[in-house]
C-alpha cells in the first residue's frame, strides 16, 4: 500500500455529509465522538504528551508499523475504505459535498430504492468487517468472533459511533426497528448464489473467513447472530427510534422524512462513516501501541 498513513489521518474532513451525519448520533451516545483530525494532533490528544521529540518519536514507531506488511492495520485500513466505496453507487460521489433539499431530491432523481434484500446483505457485511478489521488490527485470526464480542462490549469513542451507524443508518432507517431480527431471518434463509453478486460482499469477500461462499455465509450468519444481543440493547438502552433519526438528519437533509425508502441509500452514497472512523480507530489504535513499545 502506498498510502501514508499520516496523510490519510492529516486529509480527514472536518465537515461535509459523514461528519455531520455522524454528529447526529451524538444524542444517543453523547460525548462519545471527537471528529479527531490531523496525525499529531492525534498523537497529543490519545497521549497527553506535550514534548515534541516525543511526540516525534511516538508518530515515527506508528508508521513503520503501519508500513510493516506483517502486521494487520494496512489490511484493516483497506477493508474499511472498500466496505464503504462496495454499498454506495457508482457516479454519485459529487453528492458529498452538496447540502440541503436540492441535493437530495436531486439525487433522487438517478436511483431508485435498494432492494431490502441488498441492504440486509450490506448490513450484514458491513458487521463482519468490523468484526475482521478489528482482529486484524489486535492481531489474531480473522475468526475471534469470541474476542471480538467481548471488546465490542467495552468499545468507545469512534468505535462506538460506527457501531452506532451501522445500526441507525444501515439498520433501523432502511429496515425498520426490528431490524436485527428480520435481517437475521433473511440471512438464514439466503444461499450462496443470494451473496456472490452482492458488490459489498465481493468486495471484501477473500478476506472474510471460509473456504468458499457457503462458509463465508455461514462466518456471516454467525457473527450476526452473536451480535446481535449486543445492538438490540444498544438500540433500547439509547432509546433509538427511526422518527428520532429522521428528526435529526432531517436538519439538514431536507426532504429525507417523505422519503424514507430513498434514504438508506442516499446515506450509503454519501456518508462514508465507516472510512472515517476505521482511520480514527485506527490510528488511535497504531499510537497506542506506539507509546507501549516506546
Amino acid at each position: 500500500m502506498s498510502k501514508k498513513i499520516q496523510k490519510i489521518v492529516d486529509d480527514l474532513p472536518t465537515g461535509g455529509l459523514t461528519v455531520r451525519a455522524l454528529k447526529t448520533l451524538d444524542t444517543f451516545a453523547p460525548g462519545q465522538w471527537n471528529n479527531l483530525v490531523g496525525f499529531d494532533n492525534t498523537i497529543r490528544t490519545v497521549t497527553g504528551e506535550t514534548d515534541e521529540a516525543m511526540i516525534q518519536a511516538i508518530g515515527e514507531r506508528a508508521i513503520t508499523l503501519f508500513n510493516d506488511k506483517r502486521e494487520g492495520y494496512q489490511t484493516a485500513l483497506w477493508l474499511y475504505e472498500t466496505v464503504d466505496s462496495a454499498s454506495g453507487l457508482l457516479g454519485a460521489a459529487a453528492m458529498a459535498n452538496r447540502l440541503g433539499q436540492d441535493t437530495f431530491l436531486g439525487f433522487l432523481k438517478g436511483m431508485t430504492p435498494k432492494p431490502e434484500k441488498a441492504q440486509t446483505i450490506d448490513l450484514a457485511v458491513k458487521l463482519v468487517t468490523e468484526v475482521v478489521a478489528f482482529c486484524k488490527i489486535s492481531g489474531i485470526p480473522g475468526d475471534s468472533l469470541g474476542d471480538f464480542l467481548t471488546a465490542l462490549g467495552d468499545y468507545g469513542g469512534e468505535s462506538l459511533i460506527r457501531m452506532a451507524a451501522l445500526v441507525c443508518f444501515d439498520g433501523i432507517i432502511p429496515l425498520g426497528p426490528d431490524f436485527s431480527l428480520k435481517a437475521l431471518n433473511a440471512i438464514k434463509g439466503m444461499g450462496p448464489s443470494d451473496i456472490d453478486d452482492n458488490p459489498t460482499f465481493k468486495g471484501i469477500k477473500n478476506e472474510i473467513p471460509g473456504k468458499d461462499s457457503k462458509g463465508k455465509l455461514a462466518f456471516i450468519t454467525e457473527s450476526f447472530e452473536s451480535t446481535q444481543g449486543w445492538m438490540d440493547r444498544f438500540v433500547a438502552d439509547k432509546g433509538i427510534t427511526q422518527s428520532r433519526l429522521l428528526d435529526n438528519l432531517g436538519g439538514f437533509i431536507e426532504g429525507s422524512k417523505t422519503k424514507l425508502d430513498y434514504l438508506g441509500a442516499f446515506l450509503d452514497v454519501s456518508v462514508k462513516y465507516y472510512e472515517h472512523t476505521g482511520v480514527q480507530t485506527l490510528a488511535r489504535r497504531l499510537i497506542e501501541r506506539a507509546v507501549a513499545e516506546i
